[in-house]
């Protein structure tokens, strides 16, 4: 068993620096040479004028409102005004005539 695991693991060596030799780099330099657009930037008339919406004359819709349309403008209370309401509503409010002591 270990032979063959030791036979296994210097196959995958071998093979592995067998890779690494075959793609040596050659020193000579490889000129890249981009291809040319001579017409890119040149002057022409400019096109027609194109429409790009259908032709509609008249857009007729039906259907419900959305609330915020229809609902009459609410101011909202401060939240200072509201804490102050609901320290009064609790002075005001009922208390507990038993108190229980353990």
């Amino acid at each position: 068993m270990k032979t063959a695991l030791f036979l296994v693991c210097l196959l995958c060596a071998s093979a592995a620096f067998g890779q690494t030799a075959a793609g040596v780099l050659s020193a000579q330099p490889q000129i890249c040479e981009f291809s040319s657009h001579p017409e890119h930037a040149s002057q022409r008339p400019m096109a027609q004028a194109q429409n790009l919406l259908e032709d509609a004359g008249t857009v007729y819709e039906q259907g419900e409102r959305p609330l915020w349309e229809a609902a009459p403008k609410t101011t909202p209370v401060p939240l200072g005004d509201s804490a102050r309401a609901l320290r009064k509503e609790h002075e005001t409010a009922k208390k507990a005539y038993i108190i229980w002591e353990n």
